[in-house]
């Protein structure tokens, strides 16, 4: 049952990021044009801007070099694999789903690292003229996945004591 819940979570979440990374290199050319500003609304914007993330999640543990992608790539991949499994063994719905997000996100980054050697991210939010990470569909999927399954954790209702104890 769980598996049927979040695979198709996966596999939305890797078609919207591969396709918007597609967009993002092959239609909108951001790498050529750098940044394209999307909204301003008071002291907060949106834009689209060009980064090649060659670390893990908020660019940590850059693996510039010949090995440094494919190790990570291999990392995440086997991160994604044990996810799998936690997701085939979930008790409830919202793990189901979470890990939907998160599995999908972490494919679709392990995608980048391998045909490129970094992950394509390109949203870029900013505010008071702070940016915040630039991200991707596949990073909000993960971020949203980890908080959904520490609320999960956090707010599910404890079995009560056994009966006969």
């Amino acid at each position: 049952m769980s598996l049927r819940l979040g695979l198709p979570v996966a596999a939305g979440i890797l078609l919207a990021d591969q396709a918007s990374k597609w967009w993002i290199l092959e239609v909108a050319r951001l790498p050529e044009v750098g940044q394209i500003p999307l909204l301003e609304a008071g002291p907060f914007g949106l834009d689209l801007t060009m980064v090649w993330n060659r670390g893990v999640t908020f660019g940590l543990l850059a693996a510039d070099g010949e090995w440094g992608h494919l190790v990570l790539a291999l990392l995440a991949a086997a991160i994604a694999a044990f996810l799998l499994r936690w997701m085939a063994r979930a008790e409830n719905r919202l793990t189901a789903l979470a890990l939907g997000g998160v599995v999908g996100g972490a494919v679709g980054n392990v995608i980048d690292r391998v045909r490129f050697g970094a992950v394509v991210d390109f949203v870029d939010a900013h505010g008071w003229g702070w940016h915040w990470y630039v991200f991707n569909v596949a990073d909000a999927a993960i971020v949203c996945g980890v908080l959904a399954l520490v609320a999960d954790a956090l707010f599910q209702p404890k079995p009560g004591p056994k009966e006969g104890s």
